[in-house]
């Protein structure tokens, strides 16, 4: 009997890769019906019930799992080599039990209507809206830059700590929510990882747990990073799984934010994003563009490229690309390369606010 069911389960996973398949010409129902209506109960659930423990439970359950893994292999190791028929069943039975978990708890998100058709703003922009965007984007960095020190040429140092990055974080998610309802946030699971050298290692700022649903931040990351890389896990958990939307989020709940480091933090971090693709598509444009922007600013971008480069690793290009196509495999086209196609709604958003 209980190789049956294990058969079963085995097997379910082709009606589950069908299913998702299915999803992905249905947003409207997807948003509808999950992301709007069973998935915010799962979310608030396992926030409630993991949430308030002072560690991530998610990391520790990962170790344990890897530590549980490998026993097994040990374990069965022989019979695993001589015996296909098994082996095949315990892999898909474990891969189907994973696949529906990670599906149902969290990643159905990622088959949900494009952010910008809820914003009702456009996803496509020419050259001269992107660089109209890198002026507002600039004059606000500068100002904010200046207002927080007065040599332009000096990066800016935080003057708190990672821990109070963390409370301050829903300070934006409560002003962003009185114009966006559907945007509030309760309660908190916002955690520094267990696991952040591995992070680091792999070359990811945060992560969030599906399983648990706990929001992860590397704490090794220089805190000026940290206002933006809390915001985009939060962005997650309220069921944004495209990379380019939770960034664009954690963009809009770092600048309304009333912390005005967390401005700085946010607006810069859109113009990086921006420059980025003004230089491949005008290198030209960009080395006008960039004559405008603070030398501060750039020093604090040093910093973040800086503490990437001392970790590079021959292992890294290989988590990335893996990632990459872990993305493409959910709804994601671009890949990793999601993350910076947020420009488009940097660009359609400040659009917008001007008319």
């Amino acid at each position: 009997m209980l190789k049956k069911k294990s058969l079963l389960l085995a097997f379910s996973i082709i009606p589950l890769i069908g299913f998702i398949q299915l999803l992905k010409h249905f947003p409207n129902a997807v948003e509808t019906y999950y992301s709007n209506g069973i998935y915010p109960i799962i979310s608030s659930c396992l926030r409630y019930t993991f949430g308030w423990l002072p560690f991530s439970f998610g990391d520790v359950f990962y170790m344990i799992s890897i530590i549980y893994l490998l026993r097994w292999l040990f374990k069965n190791g022989k019979r695993l080599i001589t015996d296909t028929k098994f082996f095949l069943v315990e892999v898909f039975s474990a891969l189907s039990l994973i696949y529906f978990a990670f599906h149902f708890f969290w990643a159905f998100n990622y088959y949900r209507k494009p952010l910008h058709e809820n914003l009702n703003i456009s996803a496509d922009y020419p050259t001269e809206e992107l660089i109209e965007t890198i002026n507002i984007l600039t004059q606000k960095s500068n100002a904010i830059h200046k207002k927080l020190i007065e040599n332009d040429s000096t990066k800016i140092n935080f003057s708190f700590d990672k821990s109070f990055v963390f409370s301050q974080t829903l300070n934006g998610y409560k002003n962003l929510e009185k114009e966006f309802p559907h945007l509030k946030y309760q309660p908190i699971s916002l955690k520094r990882s267990l696991l952040s050298y591995p992070l680091t290692i792999m070359g990811f700022s945060g992560y969030l747990n599906p399983l648990t649903n706990e929001a992860h931040v590397n704490s090794m990351i220089p805190i000026y990073k940290f206002p933006t890389t809390c915001a985009h896990e939060i962005a997650h958990q309220l069921g944004y799984a495209a990379e380019n939307e939770a960034n664009f989020l954690g963009f809009l709940a770092s600048i309304n934010n009333d912390n005005t480091y967390f401005k700085y933090s946010g607006y810069t971090f859109a113009l990086r994003h921006c420059l980025g693709e003004l230089y491949r598509r005008n290198p030209e444009a960009y080395n006008k563009a960039a004559e405008n922007i603070n030398m501060g600013i750039f020093k604090n971008y040093k910093e973040v490229r800086d503490f990437w480069d001392s970790h590079k690793n021959i292992t890294e290009p290989v988590f990335k690309e893996t990632y990459s196509t872990f993305l493409k495999a959910n709804n994601q086209a671009k890949g990793i390369e999601s993350y910076s196609y947020v420009v488009a709604l940097y660009v359609n958003y400040f659009k917008k606010q001007n008319l």
